[in-house]
């Protein structure tokens, strides 16, 4: 009997088929109708494959090559596109994590941040392409990335393993006992992919390591293919790059390179633990634990009919598992997925270029673009893709794409949408937006914008995204009402983000003690943070313009001087020599009250040129707006209640005075205006078309 009561199985890891089945696996997949992957891909992964004949037609006529069976064929369909994949039984140690899962893509520094940053780079992808024999270049159902050195390589495998550990989700389960116990019970997907190094490595005896590897990532099951390799005592990087022959129970500090010699070895070494330990009863043994790992089943993608979008079909299903998340995935990766789910549905209906969506995906670098601000300032391109995406996600009423994002994102019709819809497209905005800045933000910051956005367009609501250039609008702001305006909705709440002078919320109020050095007074003390929403801060920027167009050209100079921190600036507009933190912020654009509206009195906003008389329809967006930082200052006052009353009653006791409202009812009344307030929010729109029908 095994260790764990079953059947005697002396040798449960498989050893990799000869070298004349390997030869004939890789044939019969080449043969097969609606193959494109190269040959050199199918080579490596060929020692992993679990009796390849199984896979094999051979047909009766003599000049019909050997092809794979039908029903060993699964056909993949996305809005993407579609490919084809076939079914394997895999050894368990085959395939590699595959660093451009959505979950862990804030853990790498984006292709499309134009700056440089301390965090590792995230290698671009790109579609594989040779020159075919009459010279002309063609595109295989394959991926290529390039590294500096093979250090790099390793370490970006490495680091995807590692960020994989962190980030498994709300997992109800212990996915590594999991499969102990069960073995794995859903097949992985793999694709082809070329890592490619720039500079070749030596190793220390002098041998030349290769200046190329062929690898078969997990686009669909990351996690369990890295709980498996771990069960079996390997890491990805040394399935891609070679296996110290330490752990092929050889006494050498030699690296195998060749799957088909090392798999063999390594097998052999497995199969002799396992038996070694079934007669000591040692259910601990690392054979033992990986039993049932030893084979499972696989997907190996190897043809499409469009792969030069071979990593947007790929990346699908891993895209909807997070836009629609079974494990509660991070807000950023969970709305930077769903941004990538709504630029791959235009890219498939033709109305985005590939180039365009990969680098707006941030995919891609932006110098990609032939007639993108490659050469611009890092401000300007980062300003470029964000303002793109913005117009992206919220398309006029007779655009192409409204049809298109409302089936990406299974929205009700136009008229019908709510807070909570409008809010989904914002975050998506915001996190990819993030990915041209070294870190991520809350993406909830941009939820100050209106509900109208999404209803009437980018271009059609109250201050309207006018294409204008960053340049532009900073040079007239102080002067130009509207550029303000655009500056304020669209570029400040993330250009404070990214410098944390603010954050989407501030948390409970029992967590408002001061923890950072953002945090401190002006002598150095603990000071309370200051809860306030991102309308608050925008509003109060608003109310000082001198000083808020000066910040906002502060913020740009210092991202196109290498992501520096910003410096203050006072009353006048002038810099000053100390950094802007974010408790100077709250001094200096101190919290708006509730207040009453702000009434227009017909003289020109400090700074700015003398306005002509206000018309019906600007009279009407003013008020709106009034009525926004009215609704505004209403949700930053529910946020301080429940602080108020505690603290209140907490002095009432130590005076004896009775408080006949408990703590628990002023919870509870809390929440209750907080849920009328997004209804409230729609009030503006719900007062212009009740005037409409009246009309």
């Amino acid at each position: 009997m095994d260790p764990d009561g079953t059947n005697i199985n002396i040798a449960p890891f498989p050893l990799p088929a000869t070298a004349e089945w390997q030869r004939r696996f890789v044939d019969g997949v080449l043969a097969t109708e609606g193959v494109n992957v190269p040959r050199a891909a199918l080579e490596q992964i060929a020692p992993f494959v679990d009796q390849p004949k199984s896979l094999l037609y051979s047909p009766r006529a003599q000049d019909k090559p050997e092809r794979l069976r039908d029903d060993v064929l699964v056909p993949i369909r996305t809005d993407a596109g579609t490919a084809l994949a076939v079914s394997v039984r895999l050894m368990g140690v085959a395939g590699t994590t595959w660093w451009h899962n959505e979950r862990i893509s804030t853990a790498f520094r984006s292709p499309a941040d134009p700056a440089r940053g301390d965090k590792p780079l995230l290698p671009a992808v790109r579609a594989w392409t040779a020159m075919t024999a009459d010279g002309t270049e063609r595109t295989f159902s394959a991926l290529r990335s390039e590294f500096r050195t093979l250090s790099d390589l390793i370490e970006t495998i490495e680091r995807s393993g590692n960020e994989l550990l962190g980030r498994d989700g709300h997992r109800p389960y212990d996915l590594l006992e999991d499969l102990v116990l069960n073995g794995q019970m859903e097949p992985c997907m793999y694709i082809a992919q070329q890592l490619v190094l720039d500079e070749a490595s030596v190793d220390d005896d002098g041998a030349q390591r290769p200046a190329a590897y062929w690898a078969w990532p997990a686009v669909r099951g990351n996690n369990r293919t890295r709980a498996r390799q771990t069960l079996l005592g390997l890491t990805s990087a040394e399935v891609v790059t070679g296996v110290p022959m330490a752990k092929l129970g050889k006494d050498s500090v030699d690296v195998a390179t060749n799957p088909s010699f090392w798999v063999h070895r390594y097998a052999q070494h497995l199969n002799t633990t396992y038996r070694e330990a079934f007669q000591a009863n040692n259910t601990d043994a690392t054979a033992v634990r990986a039993a049932k790992v030893a084979v499972v089943q696989a997907h190996l993608v190897i043809g499409s009919p469009t792969p030069e979008r071979l990593y947007r079909i790929v990346q699908s299903s891993n895209r909807r598992d997070h836009v629609h998340p079974p494990l509660e995935f991070r807000p950023n990766d969970r709305s930077r997925s769903l941004g990538r789910s709504i630029l791959g549905s235009y890219s498939a209906a033709g109305i985005l270029p590939e180039m365009v969506a990969d680098v707006l995906a941030g995919t891609q670098p932006i110098d990609r673009l032939p007639e993108g601000p490659g050469d611009a300032s890092v401000s300007v391109q980062r300003d470029w893709r964000s303002m793109r995406l913005l117009a992206e996600f919220f398309p006029a009423e007779d655009d192409a794409r409204r049809p298109l994002i409302r089936a990406a994102l299974s929205e009700p019709a136009p008229s019908t949408l709510l807070r909570a819809h409008v809010n989904r497209r914002l975050r998506a905005w915001s996190a990819l937006t993030s990915e041209s800045y070294p870190e991520p933000w809350n993406p909830r910051v941009a939820d100050a914008l209106p509900v109208a956005l999404a209803k009437d367009g980018v271009t059609e609501v109250e201050v309207p995204l006018t294409r204008r250039t960053l340049a532009d609008l900073l040079a007239c702001a102080d002067t130009d009402p509207e550029a303000f305006e655009e500056l304020l909705a669209y570029r400040a709440p993330h250009w404070l983000a990214a410098f944390d002078l603010i954050d989407a919320d501030r948390g409970s109020v029992g967590a408002q003690r001061g923890d950072s050095a953002t945090d401190q007074t002006v002598d150095g003390e603990e000071s309370l943070r200051i809860r306030r929403g991102v309308n608050n801060a925008i509003a109060a920027m608003r109310n000082d313009p001198v000083r808020a167009v000066a910040l906002l050209r502060e913020l740009a100079l210092a991202m196109d001087e290498g992501d520096r921190d910003p410096l203050q600036v006072d009353e006048s507009g002038t810099r000053l020599d100390q950094v802007a933190t974010r408790a100077w912020f709250n001094r200096a654009f101190p919290k708006t009250a509730a207040t009453a509206p702000r009434v227009s009195t017909g003289q020109p906003t400090p700074g700015a040129a003398a306005a002509p008389p206000e018309s019906d329809t600007q009279a009407v967006k003013r008020l709106r707006r009034e009525l926004n930082e009215i609704l505004t200052s209403l949700e930053e006052g529910v946020k301080l209640l429940p602080g108020v009353v505690a603290q209140m009653r907490a002095h009432a006791r130590a005076a004896h005075i009775d408080q006949p409202l408990p703590e628990a009812r002023a919870q509870q009344a809390a929440l209750q205006v907080t849920g009328l307030l997004p209804l409230l929010r729609e009030l503006p729109e719900l007062l212009l078309a009740l005037g409409n029908r009246e009309a």
